[in-house]
């Protein structure tokens, strides 16, 4: 069932069906709740399931600044505590694991276990090449921008970034920029609470060696590989995803 609700001051849609331990289902960035459909249809026999769509995705509002993950991990604080949610199971993707990371970290009781899957939230240390086309590309921007080549700027700030910042609207390109430069490291080892990490081979996105960071650094983690599968192996490989989910819940049902 689709719901509507403010949370933290945002207009916020989501779905919930099922009895039992409460699971929280956070989707990625550029995505919505309905990307978590297979693991929500799953899991809503045996657990009461939430699916939020995080503000400026899905059919939720924006937010109303440019937020970062932090005010996306208080946003989440918020839902569990207007829905009454105890001690949640949470399954999250790539952005949606920041804030998973951040909100767990900070409420290390407040979690019974997390899968976490293409987890985003380390930032790689970058080369020269990556520090001289970033130089490059500041002062480019600077040169048009004194001398008022506003055509050509725009073009250059339309080209550059991710994909994902190019296709970002409005508010959530700085969201974006906020979201990106948040490294959740220095928090990995308050995470307390049994971690499944769930690791295409080939992600690129978030680079293997981030899930083998993550499972060294968190005190109680487990690193799962799919074998020739990248930053959507969840997706991809659904029956295998959840069959993994139902080994690593065994014994949580209600």
């Amino acid at each position: 069932m689709i719901e509507n609700k403010e949370i933290y001051g945002v207009n916020t849609s989501f779905m919930d069906e099922g009895n039992g331990n409460d699971v929280l289902l956070l989707h990625g960035w550029g995505q919505n709740k309905e990307m978590m459909s297979l693991i929500y249809e799953h899991l809503k026999d045996r657990f009461h399931v939430w699916a939020i769509d995080f503000p400026g995705f899905g059919e939720s509002e924006d937010p109303p600044v440019a937020w970062g993950v932090e005010d996306y991990e208080l946003f989440l604080e918020d839902f569990i505590s207007k829905n009454h949610i105890v001690k949640p199971l949470i399954v999250a993707h790539s952005f949606g694991c920041r804030v998973a990371i951040r909100y767990a970290a900070k409420n290390p009781e407040n979690v019974r276990k997390m899968c976490l899957t293409g987890a985003a939230g380390i930032r790689p240390k970058h080369g020269l090449d990556w520090q001289i086309k970033t130089k490059a590309y500041k002062a480019g921007k600077w040169f048009l921008k004194v001398t008022n080549q506003t055509e050509k700027l725009e073009e250059m700030q339309k080209n550059a970034g991710s994909e994902d910042y190019r296709n970002a609207k409005g508010i959530m390109k700085p969201t974006f920029v906020k979201v990106v430069n948040d490294d959740v490291s220095d928090i990995l080892k308050d995470v307390k609470c049994s971690t499944l990490l769930v690791w295409g081979e080939f992600d690129t996105a978030a680079p293997l060696w981030m899930g083998k960071q993550m499972e060294k650094e968190m005190p109680d983690a487990g690193l799962a590989i799919f074998e020739n599968d990248d930053h959507w192996a969840y997706w991809h490989q659904p029956d295998r995803f959840n069959a993994v989910l139902d080994i690593f819940f065994k014994g949580d049902e209600a």
